[in-house]
C-alpha cells in the first residue's frame, strides 16, 4: 500500500500567495514521489471576500486532482481545519498556513521523520520576523501557556505539525473550541522537532487579528486548564476569611464601645471591592458554561458550500 501525505491549506484573503505558494508546492511533491509518497492536497476556502476562490480554481485547472472545499462564512482556522481534516485520506497529515510564512520546503524532511517512524513531527520556530508587537504578545502568551496550561509547549511556538492518521479521531472528535495546536502536544506524544526560521510575511497585512488572538487565548485557557476556576476561588476564600476577620475586629470594638461614626469610606470600598470580586467570578464561570452549551447546542462547527 502506497504512502499517502495530506496537506490542508486554509484560505482567508490570500489571494496574493496562493499561486505562489502552489509552485512551491509542486516542488515538494516531485520530492515526495522520490520518497514513494503521494500527496493529497486539500484547500479550504474560510469565507474569503477578495480573488482567492478564483486563485484556488485555476489551481485546480493546473491540478486536477486537489481538492477545494468553500466554506458558507468565515468560520475560523481553528474549525476550517477541523473540517477540511474530515476529508482527507492520507496516512499522514498537517495543515499549512497560506501565507509562505510557514516554508513549504521543510515537508519533504518532515515526511521522511515520518517514514523513520516519527508519529508527530513539529516545525519550531527559532527566530520570527514580525511586528514588534506581535512577537511581544506572542511572548506572554508562550509564557502563560507554559505557566498555567502545558508545561511542555514549545518555548517559541508552533504552526506546522504532521501527524500520524492514527491521531486523527482524537481532533475530529474535539470539542468545538479546542485549538489544535494545543490539543496536539496534550495527546502526550513525544514529537521530533525540526527548528527553523520563519520569514517576513511577503504580501499583504494577516488577518490574525488581536481579537481573535484573544479568542484563542480564552479557548486555550477554559479548554486545558482549571486553573483560573481554582484562582478566583483562592482568592475567594482569602477575602472571606479577610471579610470574617475584619468582621472580628468590629465585633470587639463594638463591645468595647470603640465604633466610631465615621465609616462610609470603609464600606463603600469593601462594598465595591466584594461586588466587582462576585462579578468577577460570575464572568468566569459564564466562560466555562458556555462552552458546556457550545458543545450541547448542536450547531455545525463549519458549513461546507461547495466542494470543487
Amino acid at each position: 500500500m502506497k504512502n499517502i501525505f495530506s496537506l490542508v491549506i486554509p484560505v482567508y484573503f490570500n489571494e496574493e500567495t496562493l499561486l505562489q505558494l502552489f509552485e512551491k508546492i509542486l516542488i515538494v511533491e516531485k520530492e515526495l514521489h522520490h520518497l514513494g509518497v503521494d500527496l493529497d492536497l486539500i484547500f479550504i476556502d474560510d469565507g474569503s471576500k477578495d480573488k482567492s476562490l478564483s486563485k484556488l480554481l485555476e489551481i485546480k485547472k493546473k491540478r486536477d486532482s486537489t481538492k477545494i472545499i468553500k466554506l458558507s462564512k468565515n468560520f475560523g482556522a481553528n474549525q476550517a481545519i477541523k473540517c477540511a481534516l474530515e476529508h482527507i485520506k492520507g496516512n499522514c497529515f498537517m495543515a499549512l498556513a497560506a501565507d509562505l510564512q510557514d516554508p513549504p520546503e521543510l515537508i519533504s524532511s518532515m515526511v521522511e521523520k515520518w517514514i523513520s517512524g516519527s508519529k508527530l513531527i513539529i516545525c519550531q520556530r527559532r527566530t520570527r520576523k514580525d511586528p514588534f508587537f506581535t512577537k511581544f504578545f506572542a511572548s506572554i502568551y508562550y509564557k502563560i501557556i507554559r505557566t498555567v496550561v502545558m508545561k511542555n509547549y514549545p518555548k517559541s511556538g508552533y504552526d506546522m505539525a504532521l501527524m500520524d492518521k492514527i491521531y486523527l479521531k482524537y481532533i475530529l472528535n474535539s470539542s468545538k473550541g479546542l485549538y489544535i495546536p494545543l490539543l496536539v502536544p496534550w495527546l502526550g506524544i513525544e514529537p521530533e522537532v525540526i527548528f527553523y526560521d520563519r520569514p517576513k510575511r511577503p504580501y499583504g497585512s494577516s488577518k490574525w487579528t488581536f481579537s481573535k488572538k484573544l479568542n484563542v487565548f480564552f479557548d486555550t485557557v477554559f479548554g486545558f486548564t482549571v486553573f483560573p476556576m481554582r484562582l478566583l476561588s483562592g482568592i475567594g476564600f482569602f477575602t472571606s476569611l479577610l471579610s470574617f476577620l475584619y468582621g472580628i475586629n468590629i465585633i470587639l470594638n463594638a463591645i468595647f464601645g470603640n465604633i466610631p461614626v465615621a465609616g462610609y469610606a470603609t464600606i463603600v470600598v469593601l462594598i465595591s471591592f466584594l461586588l466587582g470580586l462576585v462579578i468577577m467570578m460570575l464572568g468566569l464561570i459564564g466562560e466555562y458554561i458556555w462552552r458546556i452549551y457550545e458543545e450541547v447546542n448542536k450547531r455545525p462547527s463549519a458549513v461546507i458550500e461547495e466542494i470543487f
